[in-house]
């Protein structure tokens, strides 16, 4: 195996923490849901492992994989998603990490096959617009990466019927914000939807607003050390 370069040992630390702060905000519930990260520049990703509450995990724990799911470094089972991990990877250049969640009001969109129209400006910076619902696939297998890449398309967040949410960012945290911001803007519609029905942002304006985002938003060179500030 070859020796873990400077790069791996900080994009574990991200993970590490970022799963934490995951599990703490209430997006997973025991040991379910998982977190990857792109190891910048080299072709190696850092996820959580297979069935390790997050607050038992430590850096040791996680696991180091290549493009084609060989483990490089860890003693622990990868992720049981690892698929859906790397099929992200492949079909996105931009996507530096991934989170999976089981966040209520997200998953409740999954159940009922609703896709999550854009109705909150945050969602639409973040996610990029709707949050498509992919089809059905049982957990683990590559039908479901293959539903999920399908489904995703450009967009940011993709929900899994019958099963949850999948976010995805440049950084671990941009990652952990579009799953934060999807999950409040699910229990927003949920709420209004019962209040008389959710008004739509014009497509116009969504495309202006993540625009906005990605060119104008936050701090100059943040993104490029692998934070994010909202």
């Amino acid at each position: 195996m070859p020796t873990m370069t400077v790069a791996v040992e900080k994009t574990k630390e991200q993970v590490l923490k970022i799963a934490a702060r995951m599990a703490s905000a209430g997006l997973v519930t025991g040991a379910w849901g998982n977190v990857s990260a792109r190891v910048p520049g080299e072709h190696l990703y850092v996820i959580t492992p297979s069935g390790i509450p997050y607050d038992a995990m430590d850096k040791m724990d996680l696991v180091v994989v290549d493009g084609g799911g060989q483990v490089m470094e860890g003693e622990r089972r990868p992720s049981t998603e690892i698929k859906l991990h790397l099929a992200i990877y492949r079909a996105r250049d931009d996507a530096g990490a991934v989170m999976h969640t089981h966040s209520v009001f997200a998953s409740a969109l999954a159940v009922a096959g609703k896709p999550l129209p854009p109705v909150l400006e945050d969602q639409v910076q973040l996610a990029g617009g709707e949050v498509p619902v992919a089809r059905y696939a049982r957990a683990g297998t590559g039908n479901l990466a293959a539903a999920a890449v399908e489904a995703l398309g450009q967009a940011n967040a993709v929900l899994l019927a019958n099963h949850g949410l999948v976010g995805l960012g440049r950084s671990v945290e941009e990652a952990y914000q579009v799953c934060l911001v999807v999950e409040k803007a699910a229990q927003v519609y949920a709420w209004a939807s019962l209040l008389g029905g959710a008004a739509v942002i014009p497509p116009d304006e969504v495309r202006a607003l993540r625009e906005m985002f990605l060119t104008s938003y936050g701090q100059p060179g943040r993104q490029a050390r692998g934070r994010f500030t909202p």
